[in-house]
């Protein structure tokens, strides 16, 4: 009838072999392998990257370094009000609870943002509150409590 599957082959002349370098004249790039005569290129470890400037001071290290970063800085995991609608009317909203929804990493401490409308009357526990969050959930009747 048909092909079956295991009668499946690629089309003939569609795979071909790896050209094997170095491996003798009959080869077609023996000796140098393709390489060519000398040269740092022609050396094994001669490729240098992409930013090398050919000896130059590369632009990198010609720029003056510019701004800080601050290694204490504190990270939260954010969540914007809006996503909070999901939740039904007097839910305690914890971070566990938005871990386990995956809205959160779970890994820092979470900060609820004002972005959005609120829809609920909801209580949310967190370790920072923006001023806009705490007045719009209060607005709503609901009590953000600082963990």
């Amino acid at each position: 009838m048909g092909i079956e599957l295991n009668e499946l082959r690629p089309p003939r002349g569609s795979i071909k072999k790896k050209k094997r370098k170095g491996r003798g004249p009959g080869s077609g790039v023996g000796k140098t392998a393709g390489r060519g005569q000398k040269g740092q290129k022609s050396r094994s470890g001669g490729a240098k990257p992409s930013t090398f400037e050919g000896g130059q001071m590369p632009i990198i290290r010609r720029l003056p370094k510019k701004g800080f970063s601050n290694p204490f800085k504190k990270k939260y995991d954010i969540i914007n009000l809006e996503q909070l609608n999901r939740f039904e009317d007097n839910t305690e909203i914890t971070p566990e609870l938005l871990e386990d929804k995956g809205l959160i990493s779970g890994k820092r401490p979470l900060k609820i943002l004002g972005k959005g409308n609120l829809e609920r009357k909801i209580t949310v526990k967190a370790h920072k509150f923006s001023n806009s969050a705490v007045e719009k959930i209060a607005s709503k009747g609901g009590k953000a409590i600082q963990i």
